[in-house]
């Protein structure tokens, strides 16, 4: 089926790409030449999926930058809270799951120039991928779509126009208001915080209830009564050269 490109906000510059090539890595690509810079959004003509990854240019080191991803989890709900039915329930799994009605349907991604945590990258790409139709021949019962969660109305071009522009907003508030808005919504939806939940880190799969997330995205999970675990982000960076 053949789409209208996305409409995105005058901030923001799109350049397609054709479903045989990765938004993230085709942007990582790009702004490590030189050639895409702060506001260029790589997104895919696929129309089976909504998939984008904007290129920003930090003023922060990378352990604040990375709260771009689940700022962008929070747009995405946003979007989805826009556009979708009141029956879409949108929850995140940390570090960058997003599930639609309990079942996995997509994620956040972030990518960067390798760089330690206290040093401000040369530039930062987040992305997110979201399903909008279901796989013809599933095997993971686990994963679900847009299509079978809310319906066959909604497009990619719909959901890329609208998230760009939430992310837009939420981006902009953030400069403003910095991490707490962002952090409270994200814990609001965060999958685990009302019931104990297994969370997988580093190969170890640990049980308790979320209880939020602390300035560098590391998850701050009670294990027991009065005990609590902090698990790191920065190792979910896509580090690049």
């Amino acid at each position: 089926m053949q789409l209208p490109d996305p409409d995105f906000p005058p901030l923001l510059k799109g350049h397609s790409v054709p479903p045989s090539k990765e938004p993230l890595r085709e942007a990582c690509r790009r702004a490590a030449a030189g050639e895409i810079g702060a506001g260029d959004v790589v997104w895919s003509l696929d129309a089976a999926l909504a998939d984008l990854a904007i290129v920003l240019e930090p003023e922060v080191a990378l352990d604040r930058a990375v709260q771009m991803a689940p700022l962008m989890m929070v747009a995405l709900a946003d979007c989805l809270g826009a556009l979708g039915p009141p029956k879409l329930a949108v929850q995140y799994r940390w570090p960058t799951g997003i599930l639609l009605n309990g079942s996995v349907a997509g994620d956040v991604r972030l990518a960067s120039p390798r760089a330690a945590p206290d040093e401000v990258p040369r530039w930062l790409v987040v992305a997110a991928r979201l399903a909008i139709a279901a796989e013809e021949a599933r095997t993971d019962w686990s994963r679900t779509s847009l299509a079978e969660e809310a319906g066959p109305d909604l497009t990619r071009t719909d959901i890329l126009r609208s998230l760009a522009a939430h992310f837009l907003a939420r981006l902009n508030a953030w400069g403003d208001d910095g991490f707490r808005p962002v952090h409270d919504q994200w814990l609001f939806r965060a999958e685990g915080r009302e019931t104990p939940t297994v969370v997988e880190h580093g190969g170890e799969r640990i049980e308790g209830r979320v209880l939020g997330l602390d300035e560098s995205v590391n998850l701050i999970v009670e294990t027991s009564p009065g005990k609590t675990r902090n698990l790191a982000f920065l190792g979910c960076v896509e580090m690049i050269g």
